[in-house]
């Protein structure tokens, strides 16, 4: 199994050099940069048909064999004629020598004062720069059509070769993720083979004593483990390869086996719980026993505490994320720190999670000196403005909350509080990968 190659330097020489580094108050932007310079891109390239390739990152840059379109061509239904023939100040009559349809060339040229009945697609004949729509004509006969003045000018409604993407130049460039659109645009080159990178292998599983899986009745002071399938949702959206290792006892053996289990078959390893301070928190001592792992306390809130490295077993290496425990806080650490650094590791080229400006419908309360996470609800006003609100309890246990909204509202690091109406940043769920 190929495996991550690390360069040098060692997380700890790398974050040494860094000026005001402090993992006892660490601002997220610092943290997101620490992250996404640390990780490399994971080695492994296959060949998949388009049939398998949606949400896959290609490997190479595709380049066109032909121009698209081949020819010069029609992009409506109506009448190909010579722009030189359109009357300055008066209707233009042409006189109709033919028809041309889609997929089949026309056998001849159109000379001055002619026209031809042309399909949409269909091959510009010979002398022919420009095409009237049918709709915008008047038929005086059946073999004579009438260009009004004024409704078309010399080259209209003719797509030039090549216009889309010329013989030779990149179609689609490496690190692309496929999308369905890539799909049909190689269709159109006659491409049905594309190279990706191999899918990165994540490995997963819960921290905790109090935690039951699904199906198992719950002692008292028990929960069910909801962290585990929360990740499976967010890792399978990015097109992840899962290990899923279920739920690890709190005791120094058994987080020992499942960190080097995981190091032994995933590039990238991903824990919830454990990372605080707390008595019966082993996992910060085996993670520092087995890698080179830093332990961080960052600016923000939900996700305070994060665990970040590399975990090494047998001569194997995979990047570790050690997330919080509370189950808003462990998603909001994997989309704002996790998601960029596994895009990265799948040699996917960069795509920040996107922003918009939205008007705050309330009063959100906001201390300057730490980046604040709030769920929230978007909808528009009467005009088509984006607006948000809060969704009700922002404690980092509230699930509930996270289910409910359908965006998340990014308060900055040296932000203050936010008044009714103010703009801020949002970023939307829907479509999020």
């Amino acid at each position: 199994m190929t495996q991550t190659t690390l360069t040098q330097p060692t997380l700890t020489q790398f974050v040494s050099a860094l000026a005001d580094y402090d993992p006892n108050a660490l601002p997220v932007a610092q943290a997101q940069r620490i992250v996404q310079d640390f990780v490399q891109p994971i080695l492994g390239i296959e060949t998949v048909t388009i049939w398998q390739a949606l949400d896959r990152v290609l490997a190479a840059d595709v380049i066109s064999p032909i121009s698209v379109p081949a020819h010069d061509n029609s992009a409506m239904d109506g009448f190909a004629f010579q722009g030189a023939d359109l009357a300055a100040d008066a209707a233009t009559t042409l006189t109709i020598i033919g028809t041309v349809y889609a997929g089949r060339a026309f056998d001849g040229s159109v000379g001055p004062g002619e026209c031809v009945r042309i399909m949409t697609g269909a091959v510009m004949p010979a002398g022919c720069d420009s095409v009237v729509p049918q709709e915008f004509t008047q038929r005086a006969s059946d073999t004579t059509v009438t260009v009004p003045q004024g409704v078309v000018r010399t080259g209209d409604n003719r797509r030039l070769m090549g216009e889309d993407l010329l013989e030779g130049k990149a179609a689609l460039t490496r690190g692309r993720i496929l999308r369905p659109a890539d799909l049909g645009l190689l269709a159109s080159l006659g491409i049905g083979q594309v190279m990706v990178q191999r899918r990165l292998r994540v490995a997963f599983f819960s921290t905790g004593d109090e935690l039951r899986s699904l199906g198992d009745p719950l002692d008292p002071g028990c929960i069910y483990d909801s962290n585990r399938y929360t990740l499976f949702g967010m890792l399978t959206r990015l097109g992840c390869e899962l290990i899923d290792m279920g739920v690890v006892k709190d005791d120094p053996a058994s987080l020992e086996a499942a960190l080097r289990s995981a190091c032994a078959h995933a590039d990238a390893i991903i824990t919830s719980g454990g990372v605080s301070v707390g008595a019966a928190d082993y996992t910060k001592q085996i993670m520092a026993q087995l890698g080179d792992v830093t332990f961080w306390k960052i600016g923000m809130r939900p996700g305070r505490p994060m665990a970040f490295g590399t975990i090494t077993s047998k001569g194997k290496t995979a990047y570790l994320f050690g997330l919080p425990g509370n189950p808003v806080a462990v998603m909001v650490t994997f989309y704002f720190f996790a998601r960029d650094a596994l895009l990265r590791m799948m040699g996917a080229s960069s795509a920040p999670l996107p922003l918009l400006r939205a008007a705050s419908q309330t009063d959100i309360r906001k201390k300057p000196g730490r980046t604040e996470y709030q769920r929230g609800i978007l909808s528009t006003d009467s005009d088509g403005s984006p607006l948000v609100r809060i969704t009700g309890s922002q404690g980092s246990g509230v699930l509930r909350s996270m289910s409910e909204a359908n965006c998340m509202v990014v308060l900055r690091h040296e932000q203050g509080n936010v008044h009714a109406g103010d703009l801020v940043d949002v970023v939307v769920f829907d479509g999020l990968t």
